[in-house]
């Protein structure tokens, strides 16, 4: 008898079969297109992860993917948008499963005028769109077996910034939210660990009309980052100096912190 070909497997699940048994981590990395998240995503490549990019300019993603067409898969999406949880849970599918989900997109301005729409738009993206692609990869690991969400908040969160509230209060809401959700991960016994990453400022096109001292790389400050997920913290402020920072901003009273100038 003549044996019977096999049927080829669908490629999401050869991607998967190939990522079980080879060991590859799988990340999806929301907010890829500049900045810290194309540093990070770059950084993730040159390891040989599977990369899942996210962003608004699809162009800009396809970009990156021609750079490693074998590793990377791509959709564009908007974290403001009702329909980025579907675009994530697709992404994810495409990419053969999701190890890791890193959340890198926001926004933030001085807006010392108080410019309602600045505050705002910074709420929606900072706030609404953070919960609705976080609680969206909890759902995912919630029914595929565990896995890590990693945020990248900021050391902005650790006291509120006069000349930019939004982005300060919305940087202080994600430390608690992903406190809240690790603690319900727990609590439902699920496989499901958090890593909240707090840069200092770093070089970035979210700076580029400020003028901070001690600004990082975004190439150092991303292998910070890998490294942190793959080590599994819980909480790391990036790096040494602006650890320091933050230690002292939190001995600073609230009468005090009030009448310090700080932009």
């Amino acid at each position: 008898m003549t044996p019977s070909a096999e049927t080829p497997r669908p490629r999401k699940e050869r991607i998967a079969a190939h990522a079980a048994a080879t060991g590859t981590t799988r990340i999806v990395i929301v907010g890829a297109t500049s900045g810290l998240g194309l540093a990070t995503a770059r950084c993730c490549i040159r390891r040989g992860w599977r990369v899942g990019i996210a962003g608004r300019r699809s162009e800009l993603l396809e970009a990156l993917r021609a750079e490693a067409p074998e590793q990377v898969e791509t959709a564009t999406l908007d974290v403001t948008q009702p329909d980025a949880p579907q675009r994530l849970a697709e992404l994810a599918d495409r990419l053969g499963g999701m190890d890791i989900y890193l959340h890198v997109a926001g926004i933030g301005s001085q807006n010392p005028a108080l410019d309602p729409s600045i505050e705002i738009d910074t709420l929606r993206t900072n706030g609404e769109g953070f919960v609705r692609l976080t609680t969206a990869a909890f759902d995912y690991f919630r029914h595929h077996g565990g896995g890590r969400i990693a945020v990248i908040s900021s050391i902005a969160g650790t006291q509120g910034l006069g000349a930019a509230p939004a982005y300060s209060a919305t940087k202080r809401f994600q430390n608690t939210y992903i406190d809240a959700l690790a603690q319900l991960a727990r609590m439902e016994r699920l496989p499901i660990r958090f890593t909240d990453i707090r840069p200092g400022f770093v070089a970035t096109p979210l700076l580029r009309d400020s003028h901070y001292p001690m600004l990082m790389q975004p190439d150092a400050v991303a292998r910070r980052i890998v490294r942190a997920i793959e080590r599994g913290r819980r909480r790391v402020v990036i790096d040494r100096r602006y650890a320091l920072l933050v230690a002292l901003w939190r001995l600073i009273p609230a009468w005090l912190w009030e009448r310090l100038p700080i932009r």
